[in-house]
């Protein structure tokens, strides 16, 4: 397993910009595939994007396409997501996670056996 921890989340207004990081601890994060998923309070865990090991690979889901961009630098063990021109329905806590079959990009909370503690993003209207 991968120790991850999230940072960048905050407050910000209806079409504003965050950009999440997460840092991953140990020297196998470039053997992972990463993702980020989000939950709403009283929502189920959704999937938001991934991307493969090299990040050359990335899906993400409807509601954010064209909005967010998933990108990976493993040089410095860190996976970002830039947000864009974002919605109060974009609120919600961010998790990063880590997926051990490095070639997919899944969209599947169960499929990753590592996760980040969660950071909170908050888009007013």
């Amino acid at each position: 397993q991968v120790r991850l921890v999230e940072s960048g989340g905050g407050l910000v207004q209806h079409g504003g910009s965050l950009r999440l990081s997460c840092v991953a601890s140990g020297r196998t994060f470039s053997i992972h595939a990463m993702g980020w998923f989000r939950q709403a309070p009283g929502k189920e865990r959704d999937f938001v994007a991934a991307a493969n090991y090299n990040g050359r690979t990335t899906t993400y889901a409807d509601s954010v396409k064209g909005r967010f961009t998933i990108s990976r630098d493993n040089t410095k063990n860190t996976v970002y997501l830039q947000m864009n021109s974002l919605k109060p329905e974009d609120t919600a806590v961010y998790y990063c996670a880590a997926d051990p079959n490095l070639g997919a990009v899944r969209t599947t909370p169960s499929e990753y056996d590592s996760w980040g503690q969660g950071t909170q993003v908050t888009v007013s209207s």
